[in-house]
């Protein structure tokens, strides 16, 4: 990631002007104990399958990642200039730590992981990601999923 001392300066003013929601509730519930966790990683490193369609500048949609999928079949479609790609070249795990989530799985530290997991593009704002978060939370409900490790790019 970059820092915002290596930008230029037209894009470091930009990034300065940009406005920081601020919540109101306070919408954290207390979790279940690690060992019954079922779950799920939320990505927004704009990770898709091979074949997937690619995002898209300001997509506010989501990518659809299968617990068994090759790591290698995995492409990153983030929209930046800016973004350093270094790390999930070296290793999938920086921007969707799914190997290590199954070996937590497999040691006993948490119950499951989901079957599948998702990815957005994060360079949209999150106000247009919200109509889709939401439905996807409908979906990782559905599976029984009861914690989400988001992994922020």
């Amino acid at each position: 990631m970059v820092r915002l001392t290596d930008l230029p300066e037209a894009m470091r003013a930009l990034v300065m002007r940009c406005e920081v929601p601020t919540h109101t509730e306070t919408p954290w519930t207390p979790g279940v104990p690690m060992k019954q966790q079922r779950v799920a990683l939320v990505s927004t490193a704009g990770l898709q399958r091979a074949g997937d369609r690619p995002f898209d500048f300001d997509s506010d949609d989501y990518r659809v990642i299968p617990g068994d999928v090759d790591p290698a079949a995995i492409q990153m479609s983030h929209i930046s200039s800016d973004f350093d790609r270094s790390g999930f070249q070296q290793d999938f795990n920086v921007v969707m730590p799914l190997q290590r989530l199954q070996e937590m799985a497999a040691d006993g530290e948490i119950a499951s992981v989901a079957d599948y997991h998702y990815s957005f593009m994060g360079g949209t704002h999150p106000d247009e990601m919200e109509g889709r978060a939401r439905q996807l939370a409908g979906l990782l409900k559905a599976d029984g999923v009861n914690a989400i490790l988001l992994a922020p790019v």
